[in-house]
């Protein structure tokens, strides 16, 4: 009887352990398991256990210690491809593999990455985003892409995280264009939590001015910078629009190619005007 009972709380324990860890179910062609704290050239601390959560299809990852790739073959490829980086503030990576199946049935191979959360370490997430980028460039004959046409992408956080990358990565690693969704650009904007707090994960808590300034994409806009498409709602109080006009402004000044999309509603997301943002992604896209 002792012998079933210790069974029965094993197996329990096993569910249970299995429930809080659902396997993320993406339909990508192909998953690459990249490279982990151990393996990465950085590591972000972060020793506990990572967390899943589940809904409707879509995937909230916290604790990320390891970097994940998934791609989206395109249908009739013309050679472009785009790299993205979910949003979740730094603190999770909320995965939706919609985007990437619609962009691959419109021609567009598309990467989107779980990558490591900064966890007070801001070099990891941007490590994370060069080696995507270096992965599509130099597997882009397998990939049946051209290697002058990859993108970056990213929505809140992950906007972030795509304008920092095409802004200071250089060779294999820097993209061609960039596409931004209600990104999150500026440490100095502090009219909300949710602005503010994301600069919290990605430099820590006691991060300096200075620290602040060289994460703020706005601030580091040079001629080099590639194209990039910035959308955004009016009514956004997570991300204000502050952040893609200051982003905008700095392209601009630079002579760098850019078009913004502000829309009246939708708030932190494009649920409003689903349709139009998802033609403007692909029409700017595909004409590089």
């Amino acid at each position: 009887m002792k012998k079933l009972l210790i069974f029965v709380a094993t197996a329990a324990l096993a569910m249970v352990a299995t429930a809080q860890t659902p396997k993320i179910e993406s339909g990508a062609d192909e998953v690459i398991n990249y490279w982990d704290n151990a393996s990465a050239p950085h590591s972000n601390c972060d020793s506990k256990p990572e967390k899943i959560t589940v809904s409707k299809g879509k995937y909230k990852v916290s604790h990320t210690t390891e970097t994940v790739f998934y791609i989206f073959k395109a249908e009739q490829s013309k050679g472009h491809s785009l790299v993205i980086f979910p949003g979740g503030g730094y603190k999770s990576v909320n995965l939706n593999f919609g985007l990437g199946k619609w962009l691959a049935k419109n021609g567009i191979t598309t990467m989107i990455v779980k990558y490591r959360l900064p966890n007070g370490h801001a070099e990891v997430p941007l490590e994370d985003a060069a080696a995507a980028v270096e992965y599509m460039r130099t597997n882009a004959d397998r990939l049946g892409i051209d290697p002058q046409k990859i993108g970056v992408s990213g929505s809140s956080a992950g906007g972030h995280l795509a304008a920092w990358s095409s802004v200071v990565l250089e060779g294999n690693q820097k993209p061609n264009f960039a596409v931004l969704y209600y990104p999150v650009i500026s440490g100095h904007i502090w009219t909300n939590k949710p602005q503010w707090s994301t600069f919290e994960e990605l430099l820590g808590k006691w991060r300096i001015p200075a620290e602040v300034d060289n994460h703020s994409v706005d601030l580091l806009v040079n001629e080099q910078t590639p194209p990039t498409l910035i959308l955004h709602c009016y009514d956004d109080e997570l991300a204000p629009t502050n952040n893609s006009t200051l982003y905008y402004k700095a392209l601009k000044h630079h002579g760098v190619k850019a078009s913004f999309h502000i829309y009246p509603s939708g708030g932190h997301s494009w649920k409003d005007y689903k349709k139009q943002w998802l033609e403007a992604t692909k029409e700017w896209v595909l004409s590089f």
